[in-house]
């Protein structure tokens, strides 16, 4: 039985169903609690389960994600809620050079369970420290995972298979996706290791995650009007990346887009194009195309926000592109 759920219900249930399953489980962050989360996904459980599982914590990310990664080595399962993924960079050193060496540095005799959820992305006029994408950054770093979930689906069900992972897991909640409603399929969980196709094709094989999948999939329905097929495909792991599926539609397709709203340079974009012409080179009729963030700070003002963002238009057009 399918059921209507926004992106925040879903990642609310998510926690819910984690803190009821596991005694091990607790929420920490910043306004967490009584404030109900930054972007109200936490909004109920501080009632529902009390201060001791619903920590709010001083405003120092390097310290509550620090507490986290103690508690996981202590045998706890905490998730660390960091209010957006630029204010992650003053946890960096605890993400990693501790959290996602640990394992390796201990020669596998310790592991780091730790959750930690952030929001990433733009859209919303709330300026430059608050709207850019870094997790292209953390999926180059060995050690940990790296999700980035854009359906209902995923956000209600990555978040049990990242807790049952021993390793580190990052999750990368786009803000611009809170508010998304649409149906809960009727399944009892996902994997966190595999890119999904969203739309299946034949033309052109365009690539995308979090707050782009929506924009690719209008991308593939106005290529639709003039003929074009397109297959969309959702990234969904960033690290590690799902080489299979990716070459798969690269293969199938023999043109790529690649969507990501990180800048341009060094981006995961320009590191799936790579793999793309390192694996699949010859399958290919026409360049691997990127439509990214433009390389500036991300602007406060609405029209030059919006100028410098992906857009469903843009797609469109770079799959055009590849077709002429």
């Amino acid at each position: 039985m399918t059921r209507w759920l926004s992106y925040r219900e879903a990642l609310r249930e998510a926690l819910r169903e984690a803190l009821t399953q596991d005694a091990r489980v607790f929420l920490m962050g910043e306004d967490v609690g009584r404030y109900g989360g930054s972007y109200a996904v936490s909004a109920g459980l501080l009632e529902a389960f009390g201060p001791d599982r619903i920590r709010d914590t001083p405003l120092s990310e390097l310290a509550f994600t620090g507490a986290g990664i103690g508690a996981a080595l202590g045998g706890m399962r905490p998730i660390v809620e960091v209010m957006t993924v630029n204010f992650s960079l003053l946890a960096l050193d605890q993400i990693v050079n501790t959290a996602a060496l640990y394992h390796h540095m201990s020669g596998g005799q310790f592991s780091v369970p730790l959750v930690v959820r952030m929001a990433t992305g733009a859209g919303r006029q709330v300026a430059a420290q608050h709207s850019h994408s870094f997790e292209g950054w953390y999926a180059g770093i060995p050690g940990i995972k790296a999700l980035a979930p854009a359906t209902i689906e995923d956000a209600r069900y990555m978040l049990a298979a990242a807790l049952a992972d021993p390793d580190p897991v990052l999750i990368f909640e786009h803000a611009g996706l809170y508010n998304m409603e649409d149906e809960l399929p009727d399944v009892t969980g996902v994997d966190i290791r595999s890119a999904k196709v969203r739309r299946v094709g034949s033309d052109v094989a365009i690539f995308a995650y979090g707050g782009c999948l929506r924009k690719a999939l209008e991308a593939a329905d106005l290529l639709a009007q003039s003929g074009v097929s397109a297959e969309v495909v959702d990234l969904r792991v960033l690290r590690p990346l799902d080489d299979a599926t990716i070459m798969a539609s690269v293969t199938k397709c023999r043109r790529a887009v690649i969507v990501d709203e990180c800048w341009r340079s060094a981006s995961l974009a320009s590191e799936i194009a790579t793999r793309i012409v390192e694996q699949v080179f010859y399958e290919l009729d026409a360049p691997v195309a990127r439509v990214c963030a433009a390389d500036v700070p991300i602007p406060y003002a609405r029209h030059m926000e919006e100028a410098a963002l992906p857009h469903a238009a843009t797609i469109a057009d770079a799959a055009r592109r590849l077709l002429s």
